[in-house]
């Protein structure tokens, strides 16, 4: 084989190995996009007579209430829901921020933001609502081993960093009398840089 033949192909293992990247990435993404379709957050009030499920994006899934909740006042039983709803509805934001750091690699830090943002308009802590994300928290299994990937959060998409390129292929001579085939490739990835 030929140098040149050589380097091609060196060149073409490279950019399947980026398609490969990408490709992980975006399985990442669809296991996101899996986990927030499934994210429930669950709150009770105090009597445990209300209990709320909220799902990603503030949407309720389901209100319960207990023989006991029905025995209250319309204003208490309507106060004791909207601060059940309120409590289910600002976990579910939490565990979405959560998800959403998780795969992303925490680059937009959003759960930090969710939390102070919450704790100004509750009137408490970050710490508590910290707290609260930690025993609420289940324990997750490791990944499968065909599942464990090279953490590429802080790589370009396209790999196109100046200092990951290789060396350009040195360039062939006027009359290399290559094939059409050695001419669309040879192309083809002078179009990658």
């Amino acid at each position: 084989m030929s140098a040149e033949f050589e380097q091609l192909v060196a060149q073409f293992e490279q950019f399947q190995s980026k398609i490969r990247n990408v490709d992980d990435q975006l399985a990442d993404v669809g296991r996101m996009q899996t986990e927030l379709a499934d994210l429930e957050a669950t709150a009770s009030s105090a009597d445990r007579a209300i209990t709320v499920v909220a799902g990603p994006g503030g949407s309720v899934k389901d209100i319960q209430l207990t023989d006991k909740a029905l025995t209250r006042s319309p204003q208490e039983l309507s106060s004791s829901i909207m601060s059940t709803l309120q409590e289910a509805v600002a976990e579910a934001a939490r565990k979405q921020a959560t998800i959403v750091d998780e795969h992303m690699g925490g680059e937009l830090n959003t759960t930090d933001q969710v939390i102070e943002t919450q704790a100004q308009l509750f009137g408490t802590s970050p710490e508590d609502l910290r707290a609260r994300m930690e025993e609420a928290r289940p324990a997750r299994p490791a990944p499968p081993e065909e599942e464990i990937h090279e953490d590429y959060s802080q790589q370009d998409l396209f790999g196109d960093d100046e200092d990951d390129r290789p060396a350009p292929p040195a360039p062939p001579p006027a009359d290399n009398g290559g094939s059409a085939g050695d001419d669309f490739l040879r192309n083809l990835f002078d179009d990658e840089r």
